[in-house]
């Protein structure tokens, strides 16, 4: 299935999002400046583009983790929720957690991978009690006991 997303670009010469193999999930985003992370620093980039996504739809946006073996760039928020009704700039926020290594990003690097998704609006309704569940209230964790 394929689903339509209208795009724009700030910049001409940073590249629409683009699936790197058939049957990727994610579709690379890149960066829109040079941007250099010290160790421990963490910084927004922006990616030149924005969506339009129809009702129904969010974006997801999900480390690459080539940069995050190779080099121990992750991001803050991971994954970043980019709903149907917004229409600014998008932007990642990058972390490097390489202790020692700074890392550099070139205009145009890729940086992130953009996941399109249905989502469902929920309806909340409170109960007094909800209904039984195995887990019940256990916690984090809590099925991992040896």
């Amino acid at each position: 299935m394929t689903l339509e997303v209208l795009v724009t670009r700030i910049d001409e010469s940073i590249p629409l999002p683009r699936y790197s193999k058939a049957g990727d999930a994610g579709a690379d985003i890149c960066s829109r400046v040079e941007i250099t992370l010290a160790p421990g620093e963490r910084a927004l980039v922006p990616t030149g583009l924005s969506i339009a996504l129809p009702n129904g739809y969010a974006a997801f946006v999900h480390p690459r983790s080539g940069l995050a073996i190779k080099h121990g760039v992750s991001m803050v928020n991971a994954p970043g929720t980019i709903d149907a009704g917004y229409r600014g700039e998008l932007q990642v926020i990058l972390i490097n957690h390489d202790p020692h290594e700074s890392i550099t990003f070139r205009k145009g690097d890729r940086i992130a991978q953009l996941v399109i998704q249905r989502v469902e609006v929920a309806q909340f309704v409170e109960v007094e009690l909800l209904p039984g569940a195995e887990r019940g209230s256990d916690g984090f964790g809590s099925t991992g006991r040896a």
